[in-house]
């Protein structure tokens, strides 16, 4: 049978089969495949009602029970993912990206769901907010877990958390500290990487960076122009006024990498703050280069040797591939298309919508085209290619 397959339905055979052993039940280990194709397909909107349709099933029950009631664990299923994508993208110069990505709600039940800031809409809006950790490196990225922020209001409300399946063993903990616990498991995984990057929300913890340097793993993470940091005449100074002391001869031109209008050039200045054992602690400035300059600001950790600002700003402008895959995670692989409000819904869902992304990912770093996807050319109420019966052989062990 397999000879016949294009070669992203065997690499999405080869990814499901990492995660098959989970389901120990036939349906919903079928399911679980057809799930994963229907996230690859032309659907218009991946939630259950169309994933159902696209199926060729008459409601949308089944796909429900593998988000809801049947049996399998999303968290060892990000285990298998994040093995996989380490497998294909590894490097040891690669870095680990964190940011959260806002998922637009109605009403007041679905997990964590509040009237917060989110990116997505640039405001403040009725939104969960998801904490990602993003895998990158010269070969590709690929989001490896996820974390779904629970408000304080949310974490105190007995009620409302046994409404939204919210386990009693889940506290409250800040967006930093959810970065904190998805690093840790990267690293005790064994990932191979040598960096941490991430943007302000993140960088502003002081936890997390001692946490950081705790585990000897280099960063660059941005911090806001009001954070202060101690200088040599004993007094805390906002680093937006240590940026404007600096003189002409530390700014150099340097490339953040290829954006989608040509090199993202700025001019840049660094600044050591400390050395100890063989690690030095830097003030990274970087300027943009219009007619009224914008500056952005990062504290930086690095062994002796990679503390250059070539290096910290190669990192630093590693951090817009986390956004990239938040783009290519909701455009093709429904990753905010989901109308779950459980707790155990909403990573069930997230989780697969990460494996098909990072089979992309893993395609892509190939070279391997994708155009013909399945039901990349169905965006109506068509049957897939595939049906049940035929999607339970594929889910075999």
């Amino acid at each position: 049978m397999e000879k016949g397959l294009s070669g992203w339905k065997r690499e999405l055979l080869r990814a499901h089969g990492l995660i098959a052993d989970l389901f120990v039940r036939s349906e919903p280990r079928a399911r679980s495949l057809a799930y994963l194709q229907g996230l690859l397909s032309g659907c218009e909107r991946k939630n259950g009602w169309q994933l159902a349709e696209w199926m060729d099933e008459t409601a949308p029950y089944r796909v429900q029970h593998l988000l809801d009631r049947a049996r399998w664990n999303a968290d060892a299923a990000r285990d298998q993912l994040r093995d996989y994508v380490l497998e294909e993208l590894s490097s040891s110069n690669a870095v680990l990206i964190v940011d959260e990505t806002g998922f637009l709600k109605k009403g007041l039940h679905s997990a964590g769901v509040k009237r917060q800031y989110t990116g997505t809409a640039g405001r403040i809006e009725n939104s969960q907010v998801g904490v990602f950790l993003c895998y990158g490196s010269d070969k590709g990225a690929a989001l490896v877990d996820r974390e779904l922020y629970i408000p304080q209001e949310w974490a105190a409300d007995q009620q409302r958390r046994r409404a939204a399946g919210i386990p009693d063993t889940v506290e409250f903990a800040t967006k930093p500290e959810l970065a904190r616990r998805m690093i840790g498991h990267a690293l005790d995984s064994g990932a191979m990487a040598a960096w941490v990057a991430a943007d302000e929300v993140y960088g502003h913890d002081s936890k997390l960076r001692r946490f950081l340097e705790g585990r000897q793993m280099a960063y660059v993470l941005a911090v806001a122009s009001d954070q202060r940091l101690w200088q040599s005449d004993f007094m805390q100074h906002r680093v937006n006024a240590i940026a404007l002391g600096l003189p002409v001869s530390r700014w150099k031109r340097l490339s953040a990498g290829q954006g989608s209008k040509g090199e993202r050039l700025y001019d840049w200045a660094l600044m050591e703050l400390s050395k100890q054992d063989g690690w030095t602690r830097t003030l990274l400035v970087r300027r943009s280069i219009e007619e009224k300059p914008e500056c952005a600001y990062c504290l930086c950790y690095a062994p002796n040797g990679k503390d250059t600002i070539e290096a910290l700003v190669r990192v630093a402008g590693q951090r817009w591939k986390i956004e990239q895959c938040f783009e290519t995670a909701k455009g093709e692989c429904g990753l905010d298309h989901y109308e779950v409000r459980h707790w155990q819904g909403w990573y069930r869902h997230i989780t697969l919508s990460m494996l098909a992304h990072a089979v992309l990912s893993v395609l892509r770093a190939r070279g391997e085209k994708n155009s013909r996807r399945a039901g990349a050319t169905q965006r109506t109420r068509t049957t897939p290619p595939a049906h049940r019966s035929a999607l339970a052989r594929m889910a075999r062990p």
